[in-house]
Order: C-alpha cells, then structure tokens, then sequence
C-alpha cells in the first residue's frame, strides 16, 4: 500500500512550497499532507492559515465554502471561519503557526507536531528554507551599506541552523531546502556559508554517519531527475525548465535519508511546457495606473497623451521606434476608458488545456481578485510608457543609456551604471525576470509590457508570474501582499518537484520502512 508522508514546512511564507506538495495527487490520492507551517510574519501567516482552512474544508466537502467565494468576490467582509466550517478552522490553526524559529514556543511547538506526524503517518517530509535577505547579493550590498553592521552577527547568517536542529529531531525520509543563488558565494567568519551549510548537513545523525545523501534536480530534454551534485552549483534550479512564466534561479537542496536511499527508483517527470508573461497574463482585464494626485482616467489619459507626443517629438532618426508611437497615440486617441480595478473573469476561463492556466484559472471563482493597480507619479508615466513602448519596439527592455533626455530622472547615480535598469519592462514574449519582495516599493522593475496601460504590475498578475492560482488570497496591506509573493516559492514548481520526490520515494518493498525506525531518534 502506497504510504503517506506527514510535512513539516519551515519558514513557510505565504505557503507556497507547501502547496505544492500539499495538491499533489497520485492516483486520486494525496501522499503529502502538512502537520505544521511555521512562519513570524502576520500578514503571511494569515494567508498561510486561510490557506490551510481552505485544503481542509475542500478535503471534506469537495468544494470551496461559499462564504470564501463571496469574500474573494468582493461581495462580503471576511468572515468568521471558525464559524464557517469550526473542524477547518480547529486544523488549520493547529497547522499554520505563527512562531519564530530559534525561541522556546516554536522549538516546543514543533517538537510536538513531530511527535503527532510520527505516529499518524507512515514517514515525514521536511521543506522549506531560512530567509534570504543575508544572502542575496543585492541584500548583501545592502547590509554593506549600513553603519556598523557586522556579518558575524546577523542572525539570518545562522538561521539555517534552525532548519538542520529540525532536520535532525524529525529525521524525515526526505528534506527539501530552498534559498537563492547567493547562498553559494556568501561568507560569514571568512568562510562560505554553503560550506558551513554543508558540513551541518552531513553532521546530522551524529559521528559522521552521513544520514542523509545530497542530490540535484536536473532537466534535460524536458525531463526532470534527482542526480548527485558534482559541484554546487548543480543545486541551481531554474523555475522556467518547469513552465513557469519566470526565470527564476534558486538553490535547492533535496535530500534523502540513507535507507530511503538504498529503495528509491530512478524516477523522472516530464516538466511542463515553458510560458511565457503574456501567456500567465495578457488575458487578465485591462487596467490603468492610478495617479499619486487628482487620480482620474481624464487625467491620467491626458498625462499618458502628452507624453506620447514629447517622445514622438524626440524620436526623429529612430523611424520604427517612432511608427510605435505613432501607433500607439492613435490608440490611446481611440482607447476606451480604463478603470484601475476589474474584477471580471476573462473569457474562455477554466476552459484552457494548457497544464499551467489549469493550474491557475478556478471555475467555481466567480470573479477575480487583487487585481487592481497602485498609483504613479506623473513623472514617472511616461518613463513607464517608453520603457513599454522600447519593450514592445526592440524585444529587450532598455538601459540607462537608452533614456532620452527629457525622461532621464534625478538620480545622482543614473550615470554610474548601479542602477541602468532601474526602469524594466516584463517582456510579453519571455518569462519574467524573478519577481522578488522588491516589486512592493515602487513597481519600477516590473512594468507591465502594454504600453496602453502605462503601469506596473497587479498583485494578482505578480500572483501568475509566481503560479499561485488565482483563488490564493493574500492577506494584509497591498504592500504586504506584493512582499508575499515576492518571496514565495512557485506553488507549480514545488508541485513538480513533489511529483519526482513522490516517484523516487515511494517504497516498493517493505524492508524500506523497518530500516527506517532504527534511524529515528528516541
């Protein structure tokens, strides 16, 4: 009989990792089901909770409640769950807890949530990976730049030491471990942090036993396979080898248990077709962006007009960037009036045979949600509308140095290179760049390929780009909610992931699970 796998999710964020696994099927069955998820931030932790609510209410009715579809709506205020559904909300808030790894509480909360999976499900799976900031190289810059700030005593350097306590305590069948590249050249104490990571990996089970051996996910040919790492970067996975709409680049570390191990298959899943951004997200309604003052769509449009008109003006010599734009203003002449929300269903939804808009696009919604823009500076229109129009022009998103004049802003390092794509267009007929807790500060680096829209991305279309479907409600301010899905793990891809982990795993012989118990702490 096909076992079950009890998940301990860490660092959970919004809960996209977790989803991945937690919506997997095989044959009709859910292998993976998640006993904790522990994340401090509020606001994420109330969208990890409602998204918890939500599995378990669906589980047992086999449909969403009707009070979430009218909150997702926009038709009510959110509900009491606890009165909703009280066994949902009982679970879930027995699974998404809002801790700090490292303290006291959460180090007791999940040593008892161990002690339960142990004893409900066959083996356990542990996900998930420590924040990222210390290791990026842009949040390495950062850190630099602050006075007296000290490597050696950032926490976050050390958080992954949470992870491995867990790792050791839990001795799961397998562990998944996810962070950014910058993991892999980041030093703390003169040393590679990859290495010290390394070293802990290989401690746990004590006396060097090697509990655990390190493999890659490699593609190749459209096919995905665990493989043993010839060197670290062989744990890079690339987001967009699995059809996401992103060219997302992170670490990640799958390892399984030594007499797991010695059972699992040599097993492969065929990844899923690439998309590209206006394939995630060009059917989502029209919008405009708002105005920082005297927001309305005369003004807006009228902005939008004028800038059209000066970069026209400045376009003598560039004969088809100009036929754009001259295009473009007889289209924003024409142009319907735009709202800054919609909530309407596109046409044709839930009808795709696309593996991914399958994924994402939920029949029972009844209208979309989170899809409404934020507002611009005047100034700033127009940098977005040359910024589209080159995109839409010229295949690329341009430079610093490709600015005209009259668009060039007061920076004082415009001119340095530090920052020469400060402005970037997301190019309808490629994956997105990586979509980062960034794009909640001014949308500069996410603007939307449409030039006749003239903004920055939505929530929900940042959502896309990240493969949350599009009933994954994000809770807490709009700010909090780009910042959610910024630093999220693409559910689609963490599904993909569980579907080889599950292939591999799965034992086909009873002596994989008595070997296991000898290796379980007492």
């Amino acid at each position: 009989m096909a076992q079950t796998f009890g998940i301990v999710d860490l660092f959970a964020g919004p809960g996209g990792l977790g989803e991945g696994f937690a919506s997997y099927r095989e044959a009709g069955r859910s292998p993976f089901h998640i006993g904790i998820s522990v994340e401090k931030e509020a606001s994420a932790h109330r969208t990890l909770s409602l998204r918890a609510f939500l599995r378990d209410h669906q589980v047992r009715h086999g449909r969403l409640p009707k009070d979430f579809i009218d909150f997702h709506a926009g038709a009510r205020n959110e509900p009491d769950w606890e009165e909703v559904d009280p066994t949902a909300f009982m679970n879930a808030s027995r699974e998404a807890r809002r801790l700090e790894l490292g303290t006291q509480e959460a180090t007791e909360a999940i040593d008892q949530a161990i002690d339960r999976l142990r004893r409900g499900f066959d083996d356990t799976i542990l996900i998930g990976g420590p924040p990222c900031q210390a290791y990026s190289l842009v949040g390495r810059a950062r850190s630099r730049g602050k006075i007296g700030y000290v490597p050696e005593e950032d926490a976050r350097h050390y958080l992954f030491r949470e992870y491995i306590r867990v790792l050791d305590r839990l001795r799961p069948a397998v562990f998944v471990m996810e962070n950014v590249k910058g993991m892999l050249s980041s030093t703390v104490e003169s040393r590679l942090v990859f290495e010290m990571l390394m070293e802990d990996l290989s401690s746990v089970g004590g006396h060097g036993k090697g509990l655990y051996e390190l493999r890659a996910i490699r593609v190749a040919d459209g096919v995905a396979r665990l493989k043993a790492a010839r060197r670290p970067s062989d744990f890079i996975v690339r987001a967009e080898a699995f059809g996401v709409p992103q060219r997302r680049h992170r670490v990640i570390i799958v390892g399984i248990r030594s007499d797991v191990a010695r059972h699992m298959a040599n097993a492969e899943i065929e990844v899923a077709t690439p998309l590209n951004v206006s394939e995630a997200i060009g059917n989502l309604p029209k919008l405009r962006s708002g105005l920082s003052r005297a927001d309305g769509f005369e003004e807006w449009h009228a902005a939008v007009k004028s800038a059209a008109s000066l970069l026209l003006a400045g376009s003598s010599g560039q004969v088809d960037f100009a036929r754009a734009l001259r295009a473009i203003s007889r289209q924003l002449a024409d142009g319907k009036s735009l709202a800054r929300a919609d909530r309407s269903l596109p046409a044709g939804y839930g009808n795709s045979n696309d593996a991914l808009k399958q994924w994402i696009e939920r029949p029972e919604l009844k209208t979309l949600a989170q899809h409404e823009t934020r507002g611009h500076m005047l100034s700033d229109l127009g940098r977005y509308l040359f910024v589209a129009a080159y995109g839409q022009e010229y295949g690329t998103s341009p430079k610093a140095e490709d600015f005209p004049a009259s668009l060039v802003p007061n920076h004082k390092n415009w001119h340095t290179g530090m920052f020469k794509d400060r402005f970037r267009v997301q190019l309808a007929g490629e994956p997105s760049t990586t979509v980062t807790s960034h794009i909640s500060k001014d949308g500069h680096y996410f603007i939307h390929p449409d030039p006749l829209q003239c903004r920055s991305l939505t929530v929900r279309e940042a959502a896309r780009l990240q493969t949350f479907p599009d009933d994954y409600l994000f809770m807490g301010s709009r700010t909090e909610q780009y910042v959610q899905v910024g630093n999220a793990v693409p559910p689609f891809l963490a599904r993909q992931i569980a579907a080889l982990i599950y292939g591999a795993i799965d034992p086909k012989e009873s002596e994989a699970k008595a070997v296991c118990q000898e290796l379980l702490p007492a």
